[in-house]
């Protein structure tokens, strides 16, 4: 029998390997040492583990990136705009690796707000001469709070495609929807978030915007 852990990483490992199909500009390799930041609300942050322990830490660990962990808790995809040119100007990215939108969907916002906070943000990023990536955030659902895997809001494949950058998909839903990799029923744990990173560096790898 396949243990657990190692059957959901297979499972992650292939559902990011689908969602980044998508025909996208060819990826620049951003080498060891490089600017790279993670933006982002809690499950950035790395609520439910303890310090270190976090996603954008362990991504730093596996890369030799620099990576600055820009998650701040409660954040909406408006309020990741608004600290956006702070963080270019200050840490002057290679690559921005963007989470928001699950306290949008947690506050019943508009989702063509959050889709044109987060379009936004991609273009400021592009505008910096950095490469965006995108990272799909579940949507909540009476299914998802029974117990069901979550499913990624339809609104990042959507703006992926139309803004030609890669989208990390099917990552966040298998983590949350497993009791044994969350901390509680929005935030994983940090066994969650080491498997997150693990299966997020296997997709930029596969991207081109991980060399070696």
């Amino acid at each position: 029998m396949i243990p657990r852990r190692t059957a959901l990483l297979a499972l992650l490992s292939t559902s990011v390997l689908l969602a980044c199909g998508a025909k996208t500009p060819p990826a620049a390799a951003v080498p060891a040492g490089a600017s790279v930041l993670a933006l982002g609300d809690s499950l950035t942050a790395g609520v439910g583990a303890r310090p270190g322990e976090d996603w954008p830490s362990l991504l730093a660990e596996h890369t030799g990136w620099e990576v600055t962990n820009g998650g701040v808790s409660g954040d909406t995809s408006a309020q990741g705009l608004a600290r956006l040119p702070a963080l270019l100007q200050e840490h002057a990215p290679r690559l921005v690796i963007v989470g928001l939108g699950g306290n949008d969907f947690l506050r019943r916002a508009s989702p063509g707000t959050t889709r044109e906070a987060l379009e936004q943000i991609v273009r400021s990023i592009q505008a910096a001469n950095a490469q965006a990536v995108l990272v799909a955030i579940p949507q909540p659902s009476l299914m998802a709070a029974a117990g069901a895997t979550p499913s990624d809001h339809p609104l990042y494949q959507e703006l992926a495609q139309e803004l030609k950058v890669p989208l990390i998909a099917n990552l966040w839903g298998p983590i949350l929807g497993d009791a044994s990799l969350r901390a509680d029923q929005v935030h994983a744990n940090a066994q969650g978030y080491a498997a997150f990173a693990q299966s997020l560096e296997q997709a930029l790898r596969r991207q081109g915007l991980l060399a070696h």
